[in-house]
């Protein structure tokens, strides 16, 4: 049963059009939620003004004719206002797992629209907080307004669709997990990081390969999509965000690290250092490092470098974190850790298994 938002139903029952897949998903018995959020996709220009401004969900159809040749069940459902996503924060990733999980078995997948801005913290968000989830949760959104003569929204939002609605020979999904679909690639959602504020390529995942390309064919890489063993879909509601990222850089003082850390009610912090999780050979900043994590914050350490992993105990610069209690972070994303810290942090772990749980992979955050 849908909780109280403002939801939208419509059925567009005709064409499908091409799909690499089964096409058993062709058949009229496909049903899609699409949840808008906010964001550009959903914004129209007043020509008034020249300010965008979010525009009433129920002219989708109006501005996206094409989804009328799908042959899928689509629901759409709305927050009401949308919101921008600079304000997305954790009540909102509730609010989303308590739609999903509320019409779980009603839909054979889900897509979401949502602003770029902080779509990788979500989509990481929602990685952790969906256990066992055996459908495709799509996140896309567009540079563009849906209205715009050139927008990338369209694309983006039918593939997206598509994508949410393709199945395998044998009935499943064709993708089971949280995902970014973006300019023609499906990206892990933990895996990806916005790298472009103009262009249409917004999104790129360094670490880790794109589950499916999109061209004439959407192409699936099926040894990079997570494969889950079954059980029933579990989700997850609490974050604790006594959290923050502290950036290293030359000449970063003392008393500036010790005030950050020091801060009350600190329960988590993600050091970006140098390289492959390299910092300076300082007294002061071990020293202050170790009375952190004696005092219970959990450190985890991941390079500000875009592509590679942390090994901290390749170089000495990095031996010295090793022994004052810093974690690796691998080659995860700061949105990853971060959410994941949060998310850790509100399901009341203690320290020693935050510690055994950052260095195990939940859902395909990092590689070991």
């Amino acid at each position: 049963m849908l909780i109280n938002y403002m939801i939208i139903c419509n059925v567009f029952t005709i064409f499908v059009p091409e799909f690499q897949l089964s096409t058993n998903n062709m058949k009229g018995n496909t049903d899609i939620l699409l949840i808008y959020t906010g964001g550009t996709i959903g914004m129209r220009k007043n020509h008034d003004t020249g300010a965008l401004e979010a525009f009433d969900f129920n002219q989708l159809q109006a501005n996206v004719p094409e989804l009328t040749q799908f042959a899928y069940h689509i629901d759409t459902y709305s927050f009401n206002p949308p919101m921008d996503s600079s304000d997305m924060e954790p009540k909102f990733w509730r609010k989303l797992v308590e739609i999903i999980a509320d019409n779980y078995n009603l839909y054979d997948g889900f897509v979401i629209l949502h602003g770029t801005d902080t779509m990788a913290y979500t989509a990481s968000a929602l990685s952790f907080m969906l256990e066992n989830l055996q459908k495709p949760v799509v996140l896309t959104g567009s540079q563009l307004p849906i209205g715009m003569l050139r927008t990338d929204g369209k694309e983006n939002l039918i593939t997206a669709i598509e994508i949410a609605a393709a199945k395998t020979e044998d009935g499943h999904s064709a993708v089971s997990e949280v995902c970014i679909f973006f300019e023609n690639q499906l990206l892990r959602g933990n895996r990806t990081t916005k790298i472009n504020a103009e262009g249409f390529n917004a999104f790129r995942s360094y670490n880790y390969p794109s589950l499916a390309t999109a061209g004439t064919h959407i192409k699936y890489n099926h040894n990079a999509i997570l494969h889950h063993q079954g059980g029933q879909l579990t989700p997850h509601y609490k974050f604790d965000t006594n959290v923050l990222t502290l950036t290293l850089f030359p000449g970063i003082q003392e008393n500036v690290v010790k005030r950050v850390l020091g801060i009350e009610g600190l329960k988590a912090v993600v050091l970006k250092t140098y390289g492959s999780g390299n910092a300076p050979q300082k007294k002061w900043l071990v020293d202050t490092l170790k009375e952190a994590q004696q005092r219970g914050i959990v450190v985890v350490n991941i390079s500000q470098c875009l592509t590679g992993s942390v090994e901290m105990q390749r170089y000495e610069t990095g031996l010295h974190l090793l022994d004052a209690g810093v974690i690796s972070g691998h080659d995860c994303t700061v949105e990853s850790v971060l959410t994941k810290l949060m998310f850790l942090l509100g399901e009341g772990k203690a320290a020693d298994e935050i510690t055994r749980l950052m260095n195990t992979p939940l859902c395909g955050e990092f590689t070991l």
